[in-house]
């Protein structure tokens, strides 16, 4: 008969994965063990065994939820820009400000999700990949209504992926809690989008 598993298993694994992103971040994924892992979450190896079966299931789920809610992010931020009945560039605003937003609070997945897709084996490793393309892909279609004058066949690819350039590479410089806030960055990312470098004065 199987185990029947306790009430807060499910939160006790986004602990898990929570405490394994922040520790992945600060010593890197192949300098982590499950013994540090342990240690991090403040339990022991056989506790952490019960939850995850290795080091390699913890980075994929960590990176599998992570992925999931970025696509989940871009449903939201489309279907409620429909409902208030947004343009296409306002669309693109919300989408950036919604990625931001979770960045700031998702540092150490997103470190992860940038730096450890290569450690997955390779069926795990192209779902994430997939994931990620469909997120790109995602917003190339979205940046291309906003601005179709300018997000041509030809750009759209560079185009998107200037954007990308712009915010997720916050993590190495962006600080919560800084001089520049991640709502304040992400306006300055609009402006840029909207106006260029141009004085605004």
């Amino acid at each position: 008969m199987a185990r029947t598993r306790a009430p807060d298993h499910e939160s006790q694994r986004e602990q898990i994965l929570e405490l394994a992103a922040a520790k992945f971040a600060q010593t890197s994924y192949p300098s982590t063990s499950m013994a540090d892992l342990a240690a991090a979450s403040g339990t022991s190896k056989a506790r952490l065994y019960h939850y995850y079966e290795s080091k390699e299931a913890i980075l994929f789920d960590l990176l599998d939820r992570y992925t999931k809610r970025l696509m989940l992010i871009i449903a939201e931020v489309e279907g409620s820009s429909q409902r208030r009945g947004l343009s296409e560039r306002e669309t693109f605003a919300e989408l950036v400000r919604a990625f931001l937003a979770e960045y700031e609070t998702s540092h150490s997945r997103h470190v992860a999700l940038l730096n450890d897709v290569k450690y997955l084996v390779e069926t795990q490793r192209e779902i994430v990949l997939d994931r990620q393309r469909d997120i790109v892909a995602a917003f190339a279609r979205q940046l291309a209504r906003a601005y179709p004058e300018r997000a041509t066949k030809e750009n759209q690819t560079a185009l998107t992926m200037m954007v990308f350039g712009m915010i997720n590479w916050t993590f190495t410089w962006l600080k919560p809690g800084g001089r520049l806030g991640y709502s304040e960055f992400a306006e300055q990312v609009v402006s840029v989008l909207e106006n260029g470098l141009l004085d605004k004065g």
